[in-house]
């Protein structure tokens, strides 16, 4: 009982402060903007910034993209928990949200992992094993 009370206060507080921040981006809004363009807004839609912890799940939903691109060509991947982490690091900024992930993924990732495709290191049916060796990749 206590629990749930606790619950619908914090959830109570969420939503003032969403709609303080509704308001305040409303009011930098109409400061900018004309009435007659803000009349034409149906809805004001302010999302919350992305956490650490969100940029991991994007970054598993990414790697779950590549892994169904990979099977295509009957290779299956597999990669170290601290990979993700470092994909994760490397992909969070709290001013872009999660758009620097898709480069970092990439860049870091995707890349090498294409040449040693290409260079025929993994014929079909193989397991790409991808762990962090110092700082770096290492594909096995």
């Amino acid at each position: 009982s206590d629990r749930i009370q606790e619950l619908m206060q914090d959830e109570a507080a969420s939503y003032s402060a969403y709609d303080s921040v509704k308001a305040a981006v409303l009011q930098v809004v109409s400061k900018h903007f004309r009435p007659e363009f803000i009349n034409r807004i149906d809805e004001l839609v302010v999302f919350h910034p992305l956490q650490k912890e969100h940029i991991r799940d994007i970054a598993n939903i990414q790697i779950d993209l590549l892994r169904q691109r990979l099977q295509e060509l009957d290779l299956q991947l597999q990669l170290d928990p601290e990979v993700l982490d470092k994909l994760s690091k490397l992909g969070f900024d709290p001013l872009y949200g999660a758009r620097p992930l898709k480069r970092a993924i990439q860049q870091w990732l995707e890349n090498p992992l294409a040449q040693e495709v290409l260079k025929g290191n993994y014929p079909p049916g193989s397991t790409i094993k991808i762990k962090i060796v110092g700082v770096d990749l290492a594909f096995s």
